[in-house]
């Protein structure tokens, strides 16, 4: 689903494009069962919020019930900036309340079913045509950068040379979900040596980045500088951290927005192998 894992940057936060259709989604199924419950007199806001909730529940406890061992402790696990969630875990936990409550609560069946249908609607039509376009494969950017030592290179020449999958992590130092994924990025560079990762700088100069690497004592192979932030453009990150996952035939298989966590790289590399 990476199309809908492409960022954008509303003020001075980052969301994804699935983020942004969720939230329109359940607007629409919210105010849909706001009108629909007054001709009833049934409220159902408080339903669809529980709804939600317990979805999330249900996602995160699938996720870090398979990828366990990735957690050192009950605060990595409950830490969710991570993003990790199982879409099919959520969304049976979600269909079990709904179906309980439709159940359980006469009154509602009609307002709530209609919000549920409305809300299925919204985020189908919109994600629907993404998620189609997703299936025709995108390769890795020829976008021009540079190495720390000043030479011209792009990644295809890099994943050429490597002749390996290719995990390319979009960052900066300003940016702290960056600092913090580093040290796991760091981990999985020297666990997984069939696997190339490349860490590409959007929009600072060499010094600085430099300098940063030294301060955080990080040993990263293949740090790349994007002085004009123009692959972020390209694949359509307009906020970081973004990591994008690329097969050995250069074809993009995953895209993640947000901080990672080693559950979340984990999953992120098992579908490159």
């Amino acid at each position: 689903m990476q199309a809908l894992n492409q960022s954008v940057a509303v003020g001075p936060m980052g969301f994804s494009i699935g983020q942004l259709l969720i939230i329109l989604a359940f607007g629409i199924a919210l105010l849909t069962g706001a009108l629909i419950g007054r001709r009833h007199r049934t409220p159902t806001a408080d339903t669809l919020f529980n709804l939600l909730l317990i979805a999330l529940i249900g996602a995160r406890l699938v996720f870090v019930t398979r990828y366990w061992s990735s957690y050192d402790g009950i605060l990595s696990l409950l830490d969710i900036r991570d993003g990790g969630f199982n879409p099919l875990g959520g969304l049976v936990a979600g269909v079990a309340y709904a179906a309980w409550r439709l159940w359980r609560s006469p009154r509602q069946r009609r307002p709530l079913s209609g919000a549920l249908l409305a809300g299925t609607l919204a985020w189908g039509l919109t994600a629907g045509p993404l998620l189609l376009i997703e299936k025709q494969g995108r390769p890795i950017p020829d976008t021009p950068l540079t190495t720390l030592t000043g030479d011209a290179t792009d990644l295809p020449e890099l994943a050429e040379r490597q002749n390996k999958p290719l995990v390319v992590n979009l960052w900066a130092t300003w940016c702290p979900p960056c600092r913090r994924e580093m040290p796991v990025f760091e981990q999985a560079q020297d666990e997984a040596g069939d696997i190339t990762f490349a860490f590409v700088n959007q929009g600072e100069n060499v010094a600085l980045v430099n300098r940063f690497l030294n301060e955080q004592s990080l040993e990263l192979d293949n740090v790349l500088l994007d002085a004009r932030t123009a692959l972020g453009d390209v694949i359509g990150a307009m906020a970081m951290p973004t990591t994008l996952f690329f097969d050995a035939k250069g074809q993009l298989v995953d895209t993640h927005f947000g901080e990672l966590s080693h559950a979340t790289l984990r999953q992120g590399l098992e579908r490159l192998r």
